[in-house]
């Protein structure tokens, strides 16, 4: 009776051994949490912790959150058991040893987006294409400010946003920064008038990086991928954390990745404009971003953006993909596709100038032109960076674009919509002929987009070009439908005749009676035009 009460209580030791081990969706975040107090610089403790799931293994950095906290994430990669081991001086966090769980992703909970080719997808293998604004002081303000920006992205059907880490001198409004990442020591003000700063650089504002992971949650929770400006040249002499050296620097991104390394939702952009920090050279950059990458254990999506039409060496393996600032690749979308010919990355133009009213050249751009240079580049086959700059002069109000708040503006409105629809097509676009076509983007065996932009026409001849981008070209005989697409009004209508190819007729195929698609005489059309099986 014993030896069988013995069984029993092993049975149910088992048991519950094996249903109380944690669980936690693949590409989520689980963590580990440690309690010690140190006497010295608790930043300097070292902790990491190692996870294996068969012949995968993944080894990743612990971090201290304050209140004599030390913590450690880890972000599944893929679904079943896996193991792990934490590794430390200190005795109570070291080989520590557990199991977790993990399960089936669910609801919008795709995994981590990585470059495939010249475009993007998840880690389930589902196409992502960047529609993605600009927020630079998304984490960075009055808590009022942060939830309004994000209740805003919410509504817009964006699903990448770009944000600063360090402080950015904001002309509009004259606000200061809710917190800062290094522990302020003291704050003086000058025979200049001017305030000083005085930082800890060895020490983290552990409150400032905990409102920064509660931002990328909330993204996350919205499906929208966290673009980090990790870099900048707006810091103006104000703090002096854009001066620090290489190795202080590359202390601040360590950090930063073992915080936020476990969002699936995270991209690192080394720099906004690059070459206006004066205090860092093109092999400075160098060296901050091979430390970036290979301190990254989950090889999130890296790029780094530059000055108006200055370009980096975006061929170095650690750039995921391209980000540049310039308008010349969407004035028509053969020069997209031209400059994505050149990279075969993906490429995306995050700073295009920004509609607005503001006085410089590139705040002012109309929702129109905003509308068509995005269009553009993604018909091109790249992807483009909305932003906004509405400021009524008189007030010091809230910039969308800069300090986050509400939209104001219209292009928005029409990129959702133009989401919408190129989420529906069978692949991402791509011009069809690139050298010879600059209107018609495929998408397909049988699926067209003939952008019309700035044109106004009463009618256009049907025809298509032989060539279709990797895809099988028009067969003489096949039945097409046509619909108009108006971006502006943002409304769809199917063209009641359908029309049929001929054969190539000097490159191109038209319609067996060579009829025409009559038009409503605006400017922004698409034809989407579609086989009929």
């Amino acid at each position: 009776m014993r030896l069988h009460n013995l069984l029993i209580a092993a049975l149910l030791l088992i048991t519950t051994s094996v249903w109380a081990q944690p669980s936690v969706e693949c590409w989520d975040r689980f963590e580990l949490a440690f309690t010690h107090a140190t006497t010295g610089n608790p930043f300097d403790v070292e902790l990491s912790a190692t996870f294996t799931n068969g012949e995968r293994s993944i080894t990743v950095r612990g971090f201290y959150d304050g209140n004599d906290t030390y913590r450690i994430r880890f972000m599944p990669t893929a679904e079943g058991e896996w193991s792990y081991t934490t590794h430390s001086r200190v005795r109570a966090m070291n080989r520590q040893r557990g199991k977790l769980i993990a399960t089936a992703p669910t609801g919008n909970n795709h995994g981590m987006v990585s470059a495939r080719g010249t475009g993007f997808v998840y880690a389930d293998g589902r196409r992502y294409m960047p529609f993605g604004t600009t927020n630079y002081a998304l984490a960075l303000f009055r808590p009022q400010t942060q939830e309004k920006t994000i209740e805003s992205l919410s509504k817009t059907g964006f699903n990448k946003t770009r944000f600063c880490i360090l402080p950015k001198d904001f002309p509009c409004p004259e606000e200061e920064p809710m917190s800062y990442p290094f522990l302020l020591k003291s704050r003086t003000k000058g025979a200049d008038g001017k305030e000083h700063f005085e930082w800890d650089i060895t020490r983290f504002d552990t409150d400032f990086f905990q409102n920064l992971d509660h931002r990328i949650e909330q993204l996350m929770a919205l499906g929208i991928e966290a673009d980090l400006i990790l870099f900048h040249p707006y810091d103006r002499g104000m703090w002096g954390l854009d001066a620090l050296s290489n190795e202080e620097h590359i202390r601040y991104l360590e950090y930063l990745i073992a915080r936020v390394g476990a969002y699936r939702n995270v991209w690192w952009s080394l720099a906004n404009e690059w070459d206006l920090v004066k205090t860092k050279t093109r092999e400075d950059w160098k060296v901050l971003t091979r430390a970036m990458v290979a301190a990254d254990p989950y090889r999130h999506l890296c790029s780094i953006h530059g000055g108006t039409a200055v370009y980096f060496d975006y061929w170095m393996d650690e750039f995921t993909h391209v980000s540049i600032q310039d308008e010349g690749p969407v004035f028509s979308s053969t020069a997209s596709a031209t400059l994505r010919q050149i990279y075969r990355k993906p490429i995306i133009c995050d700073e295009i100038g920004y509609e607005g009213n503001i006085r410089e050249r590139w705040a002012r751009l109309s929702p129109q032109q905003m509308t068509y240079f995005v269009t553009n580049g993604l018909l091109g086959g790249i992807y483009v960076t909305h932003g906004e700059c509405y400021r009524n002069p008189a007030e010091k109000e809230f910039v969308y674009w800069s300090d986050g708040g509400e939209l104001k503006g219209e292009s928005w409105r029409r990129i959702a919509f133009l989401r919408q629809i190129l989420e529906e097509a069978p692949n991402a676009p791509m011009m069809a002929d690139i050298s010879r076509d600059e209107f018609t983007s495929t998408c397909g065996e049988g699926y067209y987009l003939v952008n019309l932009g700035k044109q106004i026409l009463s009618s256009w001849r049907f025809n298509l070009p032989r060539s279709n981008g990797p895809y099988s070209r028009p067969k003489a005989g096949t039945k097409y439908k046509v619909e108009i697409i108006n971006l502006w009004e943002m409304t769809i209508t199917e063209y009641p005749e359908l029309f049929e190819a001929t054969e190539v007729i000097d490159y191109r195929v038209y319609d067996k009676q060579h009829r025409d698609v009559r038009l409503p005489d605006m400017p922004y059309l698409l034809l989407r035009i579609t086989k009929v099986e």
